[in-house]
């Protein structure tokens, strides 16, 4: 006996959908998200001091990266700052009742004391979110 693969009722509504192409293509977002993400959060080359224990996970739902680089040069996100424009920034951000934290990125080579004057800039201006960024061994 022969097979038939049309329809008795052409008219009536088709009652099951076909889910194997959502399916493939929530996988394929999914591994699309997975190999972009880790490459956002790193903005500016800085070679970051080394830490030994584990960091602990924090929500990055609300920051603002602060870098240092190895020549001292400034930058608020991915944008080269003066150490004034800086400071005008840190202002606007105190300004805000729920500022974000404060992400310091500094080179390991960079002498202490500049990481320690961002530090204090920020203290100044009475924001007490600040996370300092490190490599793990």
């Amino acid at each position: 006996m022969a097979r038939k693969f049309h329809r008795k009722d052409r008219l009536s509504a088709l009652t099951e959908i076909n889910v194997t192409p959502l399916i493939d293509l929530a996988f394929a977002l999914l591994i699309i998200f997975m190999i972009t993400t880790p490459l956002l959060e790193q903005t500016i080359e800085v070679n970051l001091p080394m830490e030994t224990a584990k960091p602990q996970a924090e929500s990055r739902e609300n920051f603002q990266a602060v870098s240092i680089d190895a020549s001292g040069q400034y930058f608020w996100g991915e944008a080269p700052v003066s150490a004034q424009q800086l400071g005008d920034l840190l202002d606007t951000m105190a300004m805000d009742p729920s500022p974000p934290v404060l992400s310091i990125r500094a080179d390991a080579q960079l002498p202490y004391q500049r990481v320690i004057t961002v530090v204090d800039m920020i203290k100044q201006r009475k924001l007490s979110k600040i996370s300092l960024d490190t490599k793990v061994e």
